[in-house]
């Protein structure tokens, strides 16, 4: 790794901006190199295509049968949102990693930038949420699906899997920093993932539910973005549907910053 180090002769000027940036690009570095090695790229791509199999798959004919609904199509916004829950994950326990083993602590032993880490951080998970989304949308293109509401619905819906990946991402490092253990950020990020996932409407449709859980299942966060993403892809999106995706984005985005001043407060004690 090169020295972090501020020039003392140019601290305040430009030279402490300039290497305030290259602490951050070696820091983003070092975690790039961490998804490298750790292989978290290869499950990147292998996640989408398992989700996609394992539910297309079984419940293509059901839901053509019972709901009469195009599923390749229908499964399309849980497949992407499944590849920005794995980046969710990823983050939060290379947050914790950081902070349990004290690599947090050596750097505020030296001389970097305080942000630095943590734009480093914010960096390297937006490189993995790119190639997930787009292994997530190689995946869905095999099941069949094909976008359907031109170049703006398009880009209108990608740009809303990656705002929610970027909130997502946010609230799970900051998770990390306040977590005491790996285990225990892997299961305060991975349970709520997962039943949010499987009580939505990603899935299957709200009708599809026991009338005592479908409200749930229609309203919640995961249903909102999947509602919304149909909407781009349908060329059918307007303010009232994806509304409330975008206030669920801001939500997420907030309580990210909240958490990330809280977990950066705890390492500086």
């Amino acid at each position: 790794m090169t020295q972090l180090t501020l020039p003392r002769d140019q601290a305040g000027g430009d030279g402490a901006r300039i290497e305030a940036v290259r602490q951050w690009w070696t820091l983003t570095m070092r975690g790039l190199g961490s998804i490298m090695r750790n292989g978290e790229v290869i499950f990147a791509f292998v996640s989408p295509a398992f989700l996609a199999v394992a539910f297309y798959v079984p419940l293509r004919s059901i839901m053509s049968q019972y709901a009469d609904i195009d599923y390749a199509k229908f499964l399309m916004p849980i497949i992407a949102l499944q590849s920005v829950g794995f980046v969710a994950s990823s983050a939060a326990m290379r947050s914790c990693l950081d902070a349990t083993t004290g690599i947090t602590t050596r750097f505020r032993t030296m001389p970097v930038w305080s942000a630095a880490p943590i734009l480093a951080r914010f960096s390297a998970n937006l490189v993995l949420l790119v190639i997930s989304v787009v292994c997530a949308a190689i995946a869905s293109l095999l099941t069949g699906w094909r976008p359907g509401g031109g170049l703006g619905g398009t880009i209108g819906l990608y740009a809303l899997v990656l705002t929610v990946g970027i909130g997502v991402a946010v609230l799970s490092d900051a998770i990390g920093l306040l977590a005491d253990s790996p285990e225990t950020t892997s299961q305060a990020i991975g349970l709520p993932l997962l039943i949010l996932g499987m009580l939505s409407t990603g899935f299957m449709p709200a009708i599809l539910f026991p009338d005592w859980i479908a409200p749930f299942a229609r309203n919640q966060p995961v249903s909102q973005f999947a509602k919304a993403m149909r909407a781009f892809d349908d060329g059918t999106a307007t303010w009232s549907y994806v509304a409330p995706a975008v206030w669920w984005c801001v939500a997420l985005i907030v309580g990210g910053a909240v958490l990330t001043y809280l977990g950066t407060r705890k390492v500086h004690r």
